[in-house]
């Protein structure tokens, strides 16, 4: 009979337990889950278990003289390195642009004395080295990446509409028989080129750059990446770069650029 009574206490007093613990929801347990699958991840990577061993990602980017996007795949070697092969569109501006809109004629704004538009596409590969992490889920770690590799440099011919005393409305460029006209092009109401316009005379020069950069990643132990990164690039091609009239032509450009990236973790 005492045996029986301690049974029935026991029973009823993990039936009040139960009774006072709150019902946890789905929404709670699924953040226990990640938290102990974030958990482990960070235990694995300590013993030198990669948590993720690829990655894609899209980026935008502003640099000091003009704007691109770029897809990038990467592969991790080790917990501390990984190879990220880049593919980079970008278009360069000459410092001295400035568009200008005609008063009297309601047009697209003319940049007085462009020659071309420049559309470096960058092909490379970088190495990327862990720096710095912070082990949880909401964590920043700063990786060090450089590299390099090939740049195309196309070159669209930039085409001003005018009013030709002779021929009427046409376009010009900066070619021999347009030349003087298109350096002054005073009176004819000139008007800029549209996004067509142009890519019938697009010309190559190809080159190579070098990119070092720091990349801020947030999230490191999330599928989905975040990322900031800000790094100066340095381009050479194999002739001179004529963008102005009256403008010394490079070969060399140095630049400084701003950057970020969202994609995905495997």
């Amino acid at each position: 009979m005492k045996t029986l009574m301690i049974l029935i206490a026991a029973v009823s007093i993990g039936f009040s337990t139960q009774a006072q613990e709150p019902k946890k929801s789905s929404k709670q347990l699924k953040k226990e889950q990640k938290r102990a699958k974030i958990n482990a991840m960070i235990r694995a990577e300590e013993e030198g278990v990669i948590a993720y061993h690829k990655h894609y990602a899209f980026g935008f980017k502003l640099n000091n003289d003009g704007y691109g996007i770029s897809f990038e795949k990467g592969y991790a070697k080790s917990v501390k390195s990984a190879t990220v092969f880049q593919i980079e569109i970008t278009e360069r501006k000459h410092q001295k642009e400035e568009k200008q809109s005609n008063p009297f004629v309601q047009s697209t704004p003319v940049i007085y004395g462009k020659i071309n538009f420049f559309y470096p596409v960058k092909l490379g590969v970088q190495k990327q080295f862990l720096l710095a992490n912070k082990s949880n889920k909401n964590g920043v770690s700063i990786t060090a990446n450089l590299g390099g590799g090939i740049s195309l440099g196309f070159l669209r011919a930039y085409e001003m509409e005018v009013d030709d005393p002779v021929e009427g409305r046409r376009f010009i460029r900066y070619d021999s028989p347009d030349s003087l006209i298109f350096a002054d092009p005073t009176g004819l109401n000139p008007s800029g080129p549209g996004l067509g316009r142009g890519w019938n005379n697009l010309k190559l020069t190809p080159g190579l750059y070098l990119k070092p950069a720091v990349r801020f990643d947030y999230g490191r132990y999330n599928d989905l990446l975040t990322a900031i990164e800000v790094g100066v690039t340095a381009e050479f091609y194999t002739k001179k770069i004529p963008q102005m009239v009256y403008n010394k032509e490079k070969q060399l450009f140095f630049g400084a650029y701003f950057a970020l990236l969202f994609g995905k973790r495997k």
